[in-house]
């Protein structure tokens, strides 16, 4: 082999460093957890990097994974070697190209980050259930288990795929192999040069279709011979095993790395094994060292060579001693006689004399963790004499009792192994800085080092753990970690909501970053902590890298101080060296973005060693006690469900817990009981200083801050330090108004301070500890009744006082989507239903447990649900014409009614519901009216009643239902646009309400058709080339469809109108909102994003209009354009964002090109409005 190279890296890096190698044009489409491979090849084409071909790779991103495959079939037909990389549903939209790929015997390669599909819930995390979902397509199927076997066996995927002419799915397990960092020997392509077969890639090559040699290929085939063309193709794979083999050979021969289609680890004469695939390998065979060792017979077979899937191989590796196996199985397939792994090892030995027993079981769904002691419970069921079969270990299964008991917290490492925590908050740098830190240990040293970050499903502000290892050894410890030497908590508020130290071995270490001085953390540390600090004689530190971070200038980023801290109290390498390779990352990292930042960076990492502080622990904290309080009364499912879960413990959850709601359901409002307390600054209220335009409330991204009226009584009941004033305007007279934060569910963006427009900041952000205390003014303001009935909440001031139906989401601090439908809400949120398109907006919108959409008094509110990505707009049509036909069906039976002799107040009733059927102003009143006149009926025959019965057995239907289709722009402008085009075109009324943030947000800003020319994007790293679709155009050109493009920081009266005319309008809605993104990287941080919003129409980067075709009728146009002249600089509000000011740093010979291209794009659009707005009728 070449020069032994060895690199720290991820799984996704190392299948994208294959890959490259092999790959003329890679066709591309975000998921989560894949989206890296696609993003690292994106890159490093940017940069020139060369493939095996001397070329940089064709990378070309389509509109779905359906379309990636057929791009992918299509290069590959024109004689290209192809590529594309996915996971979960995106692998099954390509399954109808995979029978075609493999059917024309094409050598393509898939790279999977195996991943849950969806079922009951979406789940990001990794199992088997997408690849097992194509076993039959005709793809080879090979598995690795690390990161190491990722760069391994992904190239012998692309050798063999060459060679044999099948095609290859190299699949790793999603976010535990493709996200783990490791430091692993890297593959040269000048040995992937010697290995590759020439002849076949020319042979390939020739083969193509090419009008120079034309041939006919994808024909019709009737009954008389298509099953004779399947069956031809058997020599290939027939062939495939032996040179998938012989490529294994010639890389263990390259590395000493030993692999084979089926690998067999443990005792020579082990009496009970386990069969699996994938990383859980790696635990396996740590654990089955430790047993062997003590005298255990126990082994292993890993499943490299997944299909075909040859007896032969298995049997030459299986010992002649072995007499019990238990297959485990990534996946469920509900209704089988068992999983697919099991089936095949089944099958593989039912014709064989004195076969061992076979029991079959699952384990790591959705990533659930896999650890040692699970794996021994494994073993133990193997040494009964009836061990249960079909078994599930990992979790607790006390309904249908097929889980095995395991022991937990058993850590298997290597000896020496140091082992560490950290919790973060989602964007404090914590998970970066981690990575930086295994990069430095595992390139500078010799160590080894492996790190894997486990997150919430909050976007940025959810909880992050990272896990990270280090050692002289190699580590195969693919689990979490369970008794570190070292835990930091980076977040104070954490020190109440988790049990950080659980996992903390005895004499270890804890870094806790807080504002508390000594006196103040024994006044304020939980018992429970101090506890277990003393019984574990835990070595305590405490740094208030928040301070040092403000001090310095870094705002809230305290992970260089933090790191520094690490380095200084664990030394996992000597504290001079770790401050050296620290300022060198450092200057590498930020040296583009100016000396100060380089240098602000460099002061934290020198005062994060120096700014430690050790605390004793003294020995009264063994029997610490917390002082008693109020004991509060919890709904059951808070109790049971949401509050262990929300303490990372949900593992610990038995399946009765989820008796009653198997399918998926959860209640609404559960956000509303975290209380996370996580913000730094919190807006205080200056009440002399407020005008009461309820501005800030408006644009608040979590409905965390709202204005409240007070009646007297309600005043005088008020607890000390609520403070009002007399409350302003028509129909508030004898009210009391303040404006109330919520300490504890405020992420403190500071949005609403910055949009306050009083002469003198009405808000203004202060340290949380010196807000905290509104905690209790908040809890009784909201128990207030509201008084909606005393203001028009069609204003954007009156709309403040009605209840927001989603309160307290997952979503980033300052987001830019939340406050639209925070808004839609509280005009129609009573009477919705919602169908939400996978995204951020169904992420912050419904994570388990916490549910953000919520119920009022009267048990009303949005009903919410999600089914995929790509269908979302079909999803809420279904909606539709399911309440369409069934309130049809109540029309007709109310006009039955009405030829009957009835109560005359009954038809006054029905007759007034029939003719306000879908006047959604008054819906409410007039169904409340029938359901009132058929329960005081006086009259009527049997019949009628009958009638009547009907009716109120669909009295829920009776009000009309405003429905909403909700998602990002990565839907409505790329993978849903062909359903949502359909479903415009219908003609039904259904709402559409897009958050265009002009990237794919959720899966971490890759481009779509809605990012703008230069902008730079993950798949267009030197700025996009092409400029921005224009949805809203495209769908006035139907003529029947009303559309708005709006901008909350803009134009609030516009919003509220477009909002408004929309849910009237008889007919389909689109409403296209501009919504700030963290992925912009606005230089002046998301506090700001409003202002973005308003900095963007002035600058005339983005449009505000409305297209009513109500107005057509009345012969006018119906094109209103909202938004004035631009009159601010477009290039100051482009460079104000990363997304934009990076690709002059990076890529400065084509960035001025770009840059006039995109503005000129935006003045062009804006005259098309403009001439559409001169008109006196409609154009369109």
């Amino acid at each position: 082999m070449a020069k032994k190279i060895m690199k720290t890296m991820d799984g996704n890096t190392a299948a994208a460093h294959v890959s490259y190698a092999f790959t003329d044009v890679a066709s591309i489409y975000p998921i989560t957890p894949s989206s890296t491979m696609a993003e690292v090849v994106d890159e490093w084409a940017a940069y020139g990097r060369k493939n095996i071909f001397g070329q940089t790779v064709k990378v070309a991103e389509m509109q779905s994974e359906a379309g990636a495959a057929g791009a992918v079939h299509g290069s590959l037909a024109a004689g290209a070697l192809s590529t594309t990389y996915t996971a979960s549903q995106g692998l099954l939209l390509m399954i109808p190209n995979m029978y075609k790929i493999a059917g024309e015997l094409l050598p393509g390669v898939f790279h999977v980050a195996a991943r849950s599909v969806s079922t009951h819930a979406l789940c990001i995390f990794g199992d088997h259930s997408d690849v097992m979902a194509c076993r039959q397509t005709g793809f080879a199927m090979l598995a690795s288990g690390s990161v190491q076997e990722v760069m391994d066996l992904g190239g012998i995927a692309h050798l063999s795929a060459i060679k044999g002419r099948v095609p290859f799915l190299h699949f790793f397990d999603g976010f535990r192999t493709s996200h783990e960092v490791q430091k692993i020997e890297v593959f040269s392509y000048e040995d992937y040069k010697k290995l590759i077969d020439w002849d076949a890639v020319q042979k390939f090559r020739d083969n193509a279709l090419n009008p120079e040699h034309p041939v006919i290929r994808g024909t019709a085939q009737n009954p008389d011979i298509f099953f004779q063309g399947r069956e031809a193709s058997n020599k290939f794979y027939e062939a495939i095993p032996e040179i998938v083999v012989d490529y294994m050979n010639k890389v263990s021969e390259l590395t000493g790395r030993s692999y084979k289609p089926f690998d067999y680890v443990g005792a020579p004469d082990a009496e009970r094994i386990i069969v699996a695939m994938g990383s859980v390998c790696e635990t396996i065979e740590e654990t089955i060292n430790h047993m062997n060792a003590k005298g255990e017979k126990v082994g292993l077979i890993k499943v490299r060579l997944y299909r075909p899937f040859v007896k032969e191989y298995f049997m030459n590796v299986l010992p002649g001693s072995v007499k019990k196996i238990a297959v485990l199985d990534r996946t469920k397939e509900p209704g089988s006689l068992g999983e697919p792994l099991y089936q095949d090892v089944k099958t593989l030995l039912f014709d064989e004399d004195d076969a061992p027993k076979v029991y079959g079981g699952r384990y790591g769904l959705g990533s659930n963790d896999t650890n040692p002691g699970m794996i021994e419970a494994v073993y133990a069921n193997l040494a009964k004499e009836k061990p249960l079969n079909h078994f599930t270990v990992g979790i607790e299964d006390d309904v249908t009792n097929l889980s095995l008991p395991y022991v937990p917290g058993i850590a298997m490492e290597p000896e020496g192994t140091i082992k560490c925590k950290f919790w973060g908050l989602g964007s404090d740098g914590t998970v970066g800085a981690n990575k930086t830190a295994i990069k430095i240990i595992g390139d500078e040293t010799d160590m080894y080092a492996q790190g894997y970050f486990a997150y919430d499903s909050k976007k940025s502000g959810g909880v992050t753990i990272s896990h990270l290892r280090f050692g002289e050894k190699p580590i195969q410890s693919t689990y979490l970690i369970n008794q570190a030497d070292f835990v930091a908590c980076h977040n104070q508020a954490y020190i109440r909501q988790y049990d950080m130290l659980k996992d903390l071995r005895d004499g270890g270490t804890f870094l806790l970053n807080s504002l508390w001085s000594d006196a103040e953390l024994e006044e304020h540390l939980p018992a429970k902590v101090k506890r277990d600090l003393a019984a574990k004689k835990a070595s305590f530190y405490v740094i208030d890298a928040g301070k040092i971070a403000e001090e310095i200038g870094l705002g809230s980023r305290i992970n260089m101080i933090m790191q520094a801290a690490f380095f200084k109290l664990t030394n996992v390498i000597p504290i001079d060296d770790a401050v050296k390779y620290l300022k060198e990352g450092i200057e590498k990292s930020y040296g583009k973005k100016g000396q100060n930042i380089v240098d602000m960076n460099c002061a934290a990492v020198d005062q994060g060693i120096t700014a430690i502080r050790k605390v004793e622990v003294p020995a009264s904290w063994a029997d610490a006690k917390d002082p008693e309080g109020k004991t509060v009364e919890l709904p059951e499912f808070i109790e049971q469900i949401l509050i262990p879960m929300n303490k990372q413990e949900g593992d610990s959850l038995p399946v009765s817990a989820f008796d009653g709601i198997e399918d998926g359901t959860f209640p609404s409002g559960t956000a509303a009981y975290e209380k996370r307390g996580v913000a730094a600054h919190l807006p205080e209220w200056v009440p002399e200083n407020c005008i009461q335009c309820n501005q800030c409330s408006f644009v608040c991204p979590h409905a965390a801050i709202r204005p409240m009226l007070l009646d007297e009584k309600e005043k005088a009941a008020a607890p000390a330090g609520f403070e009002t004033v007399q409350a302003r305007g028509k129909g508030m007279e004898g009210l009391q108004y303040r404006m109330q934060v919520s300490a504890l569910d405020c992420l403190g963006c500071g949005n609403c301070a910055d949009i306050c427009p009083a002469k003198e900041k009405a808000l203004v952000m202060k340290p949380f500890a010196e807000v905290e205390k509104e905690s209790v003014n908040w809890d009784y303001g909201i128990k207030l009744p509201r008084k909606e009935d005393r203001v028009n909440v069609q204003t954007v001031k009156g709309s403040q006082f009605a209840k927001p139906y989603i309160e307290f989401s997952g979503a980033c601090s300052g987001c830019g989507e939340t406050p639209y439908i925070k808004l839609v809400t509280q005009l129609f949120g009573d009477r919705m239903m919602i169908a939400n398109a996978t995204g951020c907006s169904s992420i912050w919108g419904a994570s388990a447990p916490s549910m953000p959409y919520c119920k009022d008094e009267n048990g009303r509110g949005p009903a919410w649900a999600n089914s995929l990505f790509e269908d979302n707009a079909e999803y809420g049509y279904g909606m539709v014409v399911a309440n369409k036909q069934i309130r049809n069906k109540l029309e007709d039976l109310m006009k039955e009614l009405l030829e009957m002799d009835v109560d005359a107040e009954l038809k006054t009733a029905m007759t007034e519901w029939i003719e306000n059927k879908d006047n959604g102003n008054v819906t409410r009143e007039k169904s409340d009216n029938v359901i009132a006149a058929i329960e005081n009926m006086k009259s009527g025959n049997a019949e009628a009643k009958e009638i009547c019965g009907q009716i109120m057995e669909k009295k829920d239907y009776l009000v009309k239902k405003s429905i909403w289709a909700l998602g990002g722009d990565g839907w409505a402008y790329d993978i849903g646009y062909g359903g949502l085009d359909h479903v415009l075109a219908s003609g039904e009324n259904i709402n559409i309400l897009v958050f265009d943030t002009e990237v794919y947000s959720n899966t971490g800003g890759q481009a779509s058709k809605a990012t703008p020319e230069a902008a730079v994007a993950k798949f267009a790293a030197s700025g996009k080339r092409v400029k921005k679709k224009d949805l809203g155009l495209m769908a006035m050109s139907y003529g029947y469809v009303y559309v708005a493009q709006v901008g909350m920081g803009a134009d609030k009266n516009q919003l509220m109108k477009a909002i408004i005319e929309a849910e009237n309008y008889d007919g389909p809605s689109i409403i296209i909102a501009y919504a700030p993104c963290i992925n912009h990287g606005l230089k002046k941080g998301m506090g700001k994003a409003q202002e973005n919003i308003k900095d963007a129409v002035e600058a005339g980067y983005w449009h505000l209009y409305r297209y009513n075709p109500e107005l057509k009728e009345e012969g006018k146009n119906p094109f209103t354009l909202d938004s004035k002249e631009p009159t601010a600089s477009f290039r100051d509000f482009i460079m104000d964002q990363v997304r934009y000011s990076s690709l002059a740093k990076e890529f400065p010979d084509i960035a001025e090109k770009l840059f006039e291209m995109t503005e000129e794009n935006a003045k062009a659009r804006y005259h098309t409005y403009k001439e559409l707005s001169d008109r006196d009728t409609a154009l369109l």
